[in-house]
């Protein structure tokens, strides 16, 4: 079928990026934008060739702190607003390195002892200890403001279990229980790891005191069937979007998947003819679960009337150009659409996740199977969903001194 013709399909584009309007053009089409989408992309490439020729700097002066001062200026003049697409300049930078005109962008290389330490401490977490790339951002910033905190006359020579307590007493203050939490469990991560490495003469981890805060709920919460019966119906399975956001929905609610897991599925991890699923996990973990016939006809429905066209391999794409794969926050976004569009309370993607469990606890499922499925390195992580069986629980509680058994 032929692509939609337009009667400003034409820009008019001067300056040094002029020469890369049809390659960039043609890009865009590959990528899937539609032919108005790519007409106002065109747009702002052209004011950021105007941009650049004020500045007198060429195509191949162009980077990524260039497009972003481009941005910059762009917003603070408030005009074309409908126009403004990061995205869309980051497909011309990659247009223009496929050229050659810009060279392919190396990672900075560490200029300070500080940005060594920190280097190898990522290097750490990600091959030792095979962390999610989320939690390792989010111990790098903790371990960032430890480091900046040391005295520059003795740093990690000098380090005592007291300046390691009174760390974590001073990130205390005034934050929530859970920032301190991951302060803390940063803080243990990287004394190991300057312990292994020779940095410090013992380990100082245990200095690093737990940070204890109240649980917001006695039990893991799921949510009925009525509700979770209401969350599918939302979805509009005759439109594209809607057929995406039930296959994701009911992953969540079948398997008990992690919503970095449900974006992190590809084509591959999908064994039709075996009736299984290849989950890949925390820690690197990956685990074969079957799957179900519900599940299976959800995902083959988008595949066939829903995904757009595209080469990437994971499963699910975004539904606007450009198609790329979505973001785990997309996955929590779509569940919480459903709720409003359900007219319940919205909550966010891991209580599906705590249905899948509930649903085994009443099922009579063993725990140590639950664990298999919810893929626990640990049966305490399991335990949890023990307490959910309140009639259970009851049996084994000793009767009240001096009342009636019940």
């Amino acid at each position: 079928m032929a692509r939609p013709t337009s009667r400003v399909s034409s820009v008019l584009m001067t300056g040094p990026l002029a020469p890369f309007a049809d390659v960039y053009r043609a890009e865009l089409y590959r990528r899937g934008y539609t032919v108005r989408s790519t007409v106002c992309e065109l747009r702002q490439v052209a004011r950021l060739s105007c941009w650049l020729a004020a500045r007198g700097l060429t195509a191949a002066e162009l980077s990524g702190s260039g497009v972003d001062e481009f941005l910059v200026w762009q917003r603070a003049g408030g005009r074309y607003r409908s126009q403004w697409s990061r995205p869309g300049l980051m497909c011309l930078l990659d247009v223009l390195r496929g050229l050659g005109v810009l060279a392919v962008e190396e990672p900075a290389a560490p200029s300070s002892p500080a940005d060594v330490l920190l280097a190898g401490f990522e290097r750490y977490l990600v091959a030792e200890r095979g962390l999610a790339t989320g939690t390792v951002v989010l111990y790098l910033a903790c371990v960032c403001r430890f480091v900046d905190g040391l005295p520059p006359d003795r740093g990690l020579d000098g380090l005592a279990a007291g300046d390691v307590t009174a760390a974590v007493l001073h990130a205390c203050k005034g934050v929530s229980v859970s920032t301190a939490q991951n302060f803390a469990k940063g803080l243990r991560a990287f004394l190991r790891f300057c312990f292994i490495e020779g940095l410090v003469r013992s380990d100082l981890s245990q200095a690093a005191l737990l940070v204890r805060g109240r649980s917001s709920s006695p039990l893991p919460r799921g949510i009925s069937r009525a509700d979770a019966r209401a969350l599918l119906g939302s979805c509009d399975r005759r439109q594209a979007l809607g057929r995406r956001d039930h296959a994701i929905i009911i992953l969540l609610l079948r398997l008990g998947l992690r919503r970095s897991e449900v974006a992190g599925l590809t084509l591959d991890d999908i064994d039709w003819r075996a009736g299984e699923l290849t989950v890949r996990g925390k820690g690197a973990r990956e685990d074969r679960l079957p799957l179900p016939a519900d599940v299976g006809d959800a995902i083959a429905a988008y595949l066939r009337r829903g995904r757009p066209r595209s080469d990437r391999r994971e499963v699910f794409l975004r539904s606007k150009a450009p198609y790329d794969p979505i973001a785990s926050g997309t996955v929590a976004s779509t569940v919480r659409r459903a709720c409003r569009r359900a007219g319940i309370a919205e909550f966010g993607s891991h209580r599906l996740r705590h249905t899948a469990a509930c649903e085994m606890v009443g099922a009579n499922v063993p725990l140590v199977r639950i664990g298999q499925v919810l893929r626990h390195r640990s049966l305490q992580s399991t335990a949890i969903y023990a307490r959910v069986d309140v009639e259970q629980l009851r049996l084994l509680a000793a009767p009240w001194p001096g009342g009636a058994q019940r």
